[in-house]
């Protein structure tokens, strides 16, 4: 028997689907068996892309979709984030941590999702995000 190595989750844009989100990550770690700190950086990270994809990317239109797509492959864990919007540079994004930028209310997604998670890359002219944390199989 092969063990499954992919799990999805698509969502309209909707603000209100971000709280899929942690159903999501519960089942992620049923699946893969990481501890509660590695929970928490996964689930901050993603509720983050999520947010931004729906919010950024596409506008809130209940119309697009986000698709999420978890793939493990030993020792990591690689969360895809793809919107249906227009994409982003995300070099153009201000730095969160410059003087003026520290009292502004948004800002800062990019920059957590880069400090709980071990990689990220961004692809399809900034429509998808890809989120890798490594996973000790020791746990």
């Amino acid at each position: 028997m092969t063990k499954q190595t992919t799990k999805s989750l698509t969502l309209t844009s909707s603000f209100e689907q971000v709280s899929r989100v942690e159903s999501f990550v519960d089942e992620l770690q049923e699946w893969i068996g990481f501890d509660q700190d590695m929970y928490g950086n996964i689930l901050l990270a993603l509720n983050e892309a999520v947010t931004n994809a729906i919010v950024h990317g596409n506008n809130e239109d209940e119309q697009k979709n986000v698709f999420i797509t978890a793939v493990h492959e030993v020792p990591k864990l690689k969360v895809s984030i793809q919107d249906e919007g227009k994409g982003f540079d995300p070099s153009s994004l201000p730095d969160p941590l410059e003087d003026e930028n520290l009292l502004k209310e948004g800002g800062r997604g990019v920059y957590l999702m880069e400090q709980f998670a071990d990689e990220v890359t961004y692809s399809e002219g900034g429509t998808r995000i890809t989120i890798e944390f490594l996973i000790d199989e020791q746990q």
